[in-house]
């Protein structure tokens, strides 16, 4: 647990996971429908059939869901609630079994299910109001942590001794489930309810950038003053918003953790299962952190396609220089997709090689604009970015080096922050 000295773990894990199909819990009419939208050119999809290969030396990366041994005893006699999607799941050769299916298998009194965006099966659009209901293969309530109710209540933590938190995370500050984490942590710490955290790898837990959020800019998509690109895992995470007192009145989370074994920041981690409807791959998660920021622009960042987050386009961009054409439908994720059956001119990154976030793509993009006053959805755009001050850099004509240069003294600062609660080299 989290007594064990990371410090001293050594950066000789490699684990080159491939891709399993969907989630086990899934029907099968749902397993169909995820496998029809791999195509022979995205075949890095994280839903594909294979089975994982292992690491050199024989050593794997072991994720804290895994390590039964070291839970189990802290669940016994306890009610338990679970903060789970369909990333929530234990490894077991080549196949896999979901937490909460496991816990009841070993007779844990799990009470209820609590689900964040994209809901627990990982279905819902990005945004979609996600509500309560029944899980129909337990039976347990799901109670919906996505919409207006984006904090666990009393009176739903009232029957509950010990909440678990296990969600895969991408590592950038948009991505709604480490809000979801303050909000339960907030939660938890006012009822006095032990948070049990199962962690996981960061896929892009290798590096820390972006500009860093200013709290007037506060909203569900950042909370706290990071950088786009955080570079912690979720545990690591927790003990930041812990240590850093940024709860309501400086309240602090009781919070245990089952950490990751074999594992460094520098450990290549490829997702077994796709962590959300429009990351199907180790591609789109690589371009998330630069193409994200689209989400903000009226720019289709690949939604309604085979190829989410790895293209980008609009109707109002030059086909003079933007040559590559797509046109977004609606699909499995994306019900109403930018620019719906409309033709999008643009750029396909599905094969290019990057390991980093960058601004040229949504830079080529303004500067290719024949309208650019349609390019921006200003308030979505500073949340997304954390400052309304990236959005007058691109208008204003800088280059990318020229805006790095104004994030280097905040990225200074959060490392040295970070640095104090990191589990793991």
């Amino acid at each position: 647990m989290l007594q064990l000295d990371f410090n001293k773990v050594k950066n000789t894990v490699f684990l080159f996971v491939l891709v399993l199909i969907s989630c086990g819990n899934f029907s099968q009419t749902e397993r169909e429908t995820q496998v029809n939208h791999n195509n022979t050119k995205n075949t890095s999809s994280l839903d594909s059939l294979s089975a994982f290969s292992q690491a050199h030396n024989d050593e794997t990366i072991i994720v804290g869901a895994n390590q039964t041994e070291d839970y189990l005893p802290l669940l016994n006699s306890k009610r338990v609630g679970i903060v789970a999607n369909q990333t929530s799941v234990i490894f077991k050769n080549d196949n896999y079994i979901h937490l909460v299916d496991s816990l009841l298998k070993l007779n844990i009194n799990v009470k209820k299910v609590f689900s964040p965006e994209h809901g627990f099966r990982g279905t819902a659009d990005a945004g979609e109001l996600v509500s309560d209901g029944i899980d129909t293969k337990t039976g347990l309530p799901i109670v919906s942590l996505h919409g207006k109710n984006k904090k666990p209540t009393q009176k739903q933590l009232a029957d509950l001794d010990v909440v678990i938190f296990d969600i895969q995370d991408v590592g950038v500050r948009f991505y709604t489930y480490i809000s979801s984490l303050h909000y339960v942590m907030e939660a938890c710490s006012e009822e006095n309810i032990t948070l049990l955290i199962f962690d996981r790898p960061n896929p892009n837990g290798h590096y820390v950038d972006g500009p860093t959020l200013e709290t007037e800019n506060k909203s569900f998509l950042g909370m706290h003053p990071i950088p786009l690109v955080h570079g912690m895992t979720i545990a690591e995470y927790a003990t930041m918003i812990n240590g850093e007192k940024w709860l309501k009145n400086g309240l602090q989370c009781n919070i245990t953790i089952i950490p990751i074994k074999n594992y460094t920041h520098q450990t290549p981690y490829s997702l077994p299962l796709r962590p959300s409807p429009n990351l199907p791959n180790d591609q789109s998660i690589k371009l998330y952190p630069s193409l994200g920021l689209f989400e903000g622009t009226n720019i289709n960042a690949g939604r309604g396609t085979e190829f989410q987050f790895q293209r980008y386009g609009a109707p109002f961009l030059n086909p003079k220089t933007m040559t590559f054409t797509y046109t977004p439908e609606p699909n499995f994720g994306a019900k109403n997709p930018k620019h719906k059956n409309k033709a999008c001119y643009g750029e396909d990154l599905s094969d290019v090689k990057i390991d980093g976030m960058t601004l040229k793509w949504i830079i080529k993009a303004y500067q290719n604009s024949t309208d650019k006053s349609l390019f921006f959805l200003t308030d979505g755009f500073t949340k997304h970015a954390g400052t309304a001050k990236l959005q007058q850099q691109i208008e204003a004509g800088l280059t990318e080096k020229e805006i790095r240069q104004t994030w280097q003294e905040d990225l200074e600062t959060f490392k040295k922050t970070r640095k104090k609660y990191l589990l793991y080299e």
